[in-house]
């Protein structure tokens, strides 16, 4: 797997299931153009953006260019890096026929074309095999989720990160494996259960 500090930004869940098989990184999904009326996605994209930087991996069809452009122009602040697919012309195996443009996207290339993409845009592909130990389990011991407060002190904890507030537990599991261990979320969640009066 290649480590990478960057949240990727891709469009569908075929995508996003490809690039977790090469890449190790937050990987978020736009749903094609649904990122244009999201405004929750949309926060967290300029979340990571100054906080880790985004490499923004659309399709190479007008679709892609579309959404790579609305991204752009709607992340004002950090590190935005374009990463660009060559135009490869197929079907992926899962359709019944190509893409109105016959080009294949992203889950329709191969591995080594992904990393050289990668590489070509000045991103470097180190191999890593660190795990991620912050697991559902581990929400559920420190009281993040399963109780009758989880919820509340879950969205405490994600404010004193400067996370948005509404995000899934898969998300925020994804996030938080970024940024710490185990051992410092429950370092964090204690002091955030301290200030609000063990919620």
């Amino acid at each position: 797997m290649i480590k990478l500090k960057e949240a990727v930004i891709v469009e569908g869940k075929y995508d996003k299931i490809k690039i977790s098989s090469i890449i190790d990184a937050v990987v978020i999904v736009t749903d094609g153009f649904g990122i244009f009326k999201d405004k929750e996605k949309l926060s967290l994209i300029r979340y990571y953006a100054e906080k880790t930087g985004i490499i923004i991996l659309t399709d190479s069809d007008s679709a892609g260019r579309k959404i790579r452009g609305y991204i752009k122009s709607a992340v004002k602040n950090g590190s935005v890096k374009n990463v660009y697919i060559p135009d490869i012309f197929g079907k992926e195996k899962r359709k019944e026929k190509p893409s109105a443009e016959g080009k294949l996207g992203v889950e329709g290339v191969s591995r080594d074309i992904i990393i050289s993409a990668l590489q070509k845009s000045g991103i470097s592909t180190a191999e890593s095999s660190a795990p991620h130990d912050i697991t559902k389990y581990t929400l559920y011991e420190l009281g993040l989720s399963g109780g009758s407060e989880s919820r509340k002190l879950r969205e405490e904890l994600q404010r004193s990160l400067g996370l948005p507030s509404l995000m899934s537990a898969s998300a925020l599991i994804e996030v938080l494996n970024t940024m710490m261990d185990k051992s410092e979320l429950a370092e964090r969640t204690k002091a955030v259960k301290e200030k609000f009066n063990g919620i």
